[in-house]
């Protein structure tokens, strides 16, 4: 899969990643596929949570229920990276960025207020990961690593698109659209506000 520069017509992002945070990255390469092992981690539990929420609805438990196990494979890979570079898999910090979508949800809402967001929520972590690996798997000087991060930017693309599709499914088109603006906006302003720093994958 190409990924085209221009992010905002492929993935919908209105702001691209600051060309200082692949460098910095590539500096803290054991900070960086720490982080990256809990988004992973995370990525998998936070399906299996939708699931369990949302059993009701026959797509989305199918189509989430193989994401589960990719994303925990995911994780593995992660691990089994740090472990044959002999890297150790650091603590787990807090998400930042992932905190900042949670407070744009909707408290209190209607349960498709709440679908929606949490679906939305989703989408754009994947299209932000996606966006971050692609930097990753374009500009680290280790080939090896360019390679590593350019499978996890095609899978991360297939899951931004799935939480779209879902969210379609279950609520009528032109409210996910007009929500999915929104949250493109808010975003553009958090990413605007958060620290680059080469430790996080967000």
């Amino acid at each position: 899969m190409e990924l085209s520069d221009n992010t905002k017509n492929i993935l919908g992002l209105h702001l691209p990643t600051d060309p200082r945070w692949v460098d910095l990255a590539g500096i803290s390469l054991e900070a960086i596929l720490t982080d990256h092992a809990y988004c992973e981690q995370k990525a998998a539990t936070t399906c299996i949570t939708l699931i369990q929420r949302y059993s009701d609805k026959e797509k989305l438990v199918y189509e989430l229920a193989p994401i589960v196990a990719e994303e925990w494979g995911h994780f593995r890979l992660v691990l089994n990276e740090l472990k044959k570079r002999g890297l150790k898999l650091g603590k787990q910090r807090k998400d930042e960025y992932v905190n900042k979508l949670i407070e744009f949800q909707k408290k209190g809402g209607s349960p498709e207020d709440r679908l929606l967001d949490h679906l939305l929520t989703m989408a754009l972590i994947e299209a932000r990961s996606c966006e971050r690996f692609k930097r990753l798997s374009e500009n680290l000087p280790d080939a090896y690593m360019r390679n590593f991060y350019r499978r996890f930017m095609e899978s991360e693309a297939g899951h931004y698109t799935l939480f779209i599709d879902l969210a379609e499914t279950y609520l009528d088109k032109k409210l996910v659209r007009k929500r999915w603006k929104e949250w493109l906006v808010y975003e553009t302003d958090v990413m605007k506000d958060l620290e680059v720093r080469g430790d996080r994958i967000h």
